[in-house]
């Protein structure tokens, strides 16, 4: 699977990750959502050798969560830094993707 290239731009905007993809798409990710949908184990918890999943917090409220910053993790994500401490979360380029088609179905 080939790497999806890197945005062209990003950007907070408000309380919304702004990117802009070399093809011409835009997409703004407001950071509840993104809080939400963060892939790490700390959020998702981690399978172990038979595929059972452990660990992860309880789904809560993350409406008032905001978005402090983000880090460039080498040319193939970006690790985002949340109001509530989260900063754990390494959104993939392709995984960005995703989850801004699933937004876009909102």
């Amino acid at each position: 699977m080939a790497l999806h290239p890197p945005p062209e731009r990003i950007e907070l905007i408000g309380n919304e990750l702004a990117l802009a993809w070399p093809d011409g798409r835009e997409d703004f990710l407001p950071a509840p959502f993104l809080r939400s949908h963060s892939p790490s184990a700390e959020s998702k918890g981690e399978p172990d050798l038979f595929g059972r999943i452990s660990g992860g917090t309880a789904p809560r409220n993350l409406a008032s969560v905001r978005i402090n910053g983000f880090d460039y993790v080498g040319n193939y994500a970006a690790r985002l830094v949340f109001s509530d401490g989260h900063d754990s979360g390494i959104f993939s380029w392709e995984y960005l993707r995703e989850i801004a088609d699933e937004f876009r179905k909102l």
